[in-house]
């Protein structure tokens, strides 16, 4: 067996193992749980190694920086979504970021221009950033769950989120911020190991690591559900004053 087809393998195999994992833990069958709420830093959370570490490739779990994490991902081929996309959508903004907003994954016009959030759904982010926190998209960091369009804009499926999931949890760790906002049912129940719906999740605050963390809903939602607008702002709110930002208009 040649060398190439052999790493493919292991890495389609390790990406359905781990999987697997990730159901069992979701049905209570194994998995270490969540740190409480004075939850470690990064550094000492790395050194408490759990069953998601041993699936990071080194290349992407040592990465200095987010450039050279963008280049261990290469040209993925990891999972299912990557025959269906035009770009990997990697991610956007200050690699030094106060404020990190986590998606759910690439829509059509995000996978047509290789960056999150540009589409319908991203001119409603890009409203609550500028015009509600008086932002610009520079000074955060945007990105997703899964790095490609799941086709038709589908939900990503369990294997695609535990093969991209490497991505985010770098990504975050490189980042460091000081609040992660995430946006919907999938970037909330993957970061926080949760099955609770978003309806329950958001406007409470939780931790990722010693991050603080607010769920909200997705841009996408609030397209088909405007009145719930106001439930965003009031979760953007608290963002803001615990990162000491004063409001400008809705």
């Amino acid at each position: 067996m040649r060398e190439g087809g052999s790493q493919g393998r292991l890495t389609a195999l390790a990406t359905a193992l781990r999987a697997h994992v990730e159901y069992q833990a979701e049905l209570g069958e194994l998995g270490v749980p969540r740190a409480p709420a004075a939850a470690v830093p990064w550094p000492a959370a790395r050194a408490a190694s759990t069953p998601r570490d041993l699936f990071a490739e080194p290349a992407v779990a040592r990465a200095p920086t987010l450039a050279a994490l963008r280049e261990a991902i290469g040209d993925c081929r990891r999972c299912k979504l990557a025959p269906h996309r035009t770009h990997l959508v990697f991610g956007v903004g200050n690699p030094r970021a106060r404020l990190v907003f986590v998606g759910e994954g690439p829509g059509q016009e995000e996978d047509l221009q290789g960056e999150p959030f540009v589409g319908r759904a991203g001119q409603l982010l890009t409203e609550i950033i500028t015009r509600g926190m008086r932002l610009r998209r520079e000074d955060v960091y945007i990105c997703n769950v899964v790095k490609c369009r799941p086709p038709n804009n589908r939900n990503p499926e369990p294997d695609e989120v535990a093969a991209c999931e490497p991505f985010l949890r770098r990504q975050l760790e490189l980042i460091g911020p000081e609040v992660i906002v995430a946006l919907g049912k999938f970037a909330a129940q993957t970061l926080l190991r949760t099955k609770t719906p978003i309806t329950k999740l958001r406007g409470v605050w939780a931790d990722y690591h010693g991050i603080r963390l607010m769920p909200t809903f997705h841009p996408a939602y609030l397209l088909r559900n405007p009145a719930d607008k106001r439930l965003v702002w009031e979760d953007i709110q608290q963002v803001m004053r615990v990162l000491g930002i004063a409001p400008g208009r809705r």
